[in-house]
């Protein structure tokens, strides 16, 4: 029951994570995609919940192996950290730069998120 669980909140973290994606890809660079909300919103809405759920899955079944689950959460580590990178390769916007916004220090913890749930995904493939 617990590996169902989890993998119903991995899904729907990878599917946040694929909603917001292509939102960011629509709006190209302009900060509003199809969702008509600014990064703030976004990353709270889309973001936050997508790097929590993959590691409650985690937790909630770790006493129980699954290779299914475990490629889950690489895939969304990968994604997570694929956004972060994608944040640092982008050119600083007319608000970031007015506001003294910095990519780098965003991002960041966005990667070490990322990382972190690859690292949750490989113990729940070798276990």
């Amino acid at each position: 029951m617990a590996i169902k669980a989890a993998l119903i909140m991995t899904g729907i973290s990878i599917a946040l994570l694929v909603i917001y994606g292509v939102d960011v890809a629509a709006g190209g660079g302009t900060g509003q995609g199809f969702l008509q909300a600014d990064h703030k919103v976004r990353g709270i809405v889309l973001g936050g919940p997508a790097m929590i759920l993959p590691i409650i899955g985690f937790f909630i079944s770790r006493k129980e192996s699954s290779k299914p689950l475990g490629i889950m959460l690489l895939v969304a580590g990968i994604l997570i950290i694929v956004g972060g990178a994608v944040v640092i390769s982008m050119p600083p916007s007319a608000e970031a730069a007015s506001t003294g916004r910095n990519a780098v220090a965003e991002s960041v913890p966005l990667i070490g998120v990322g990382a972190f749930i690859i690292g949750l995904g490989i113990v729940k493939v070798r276990k």
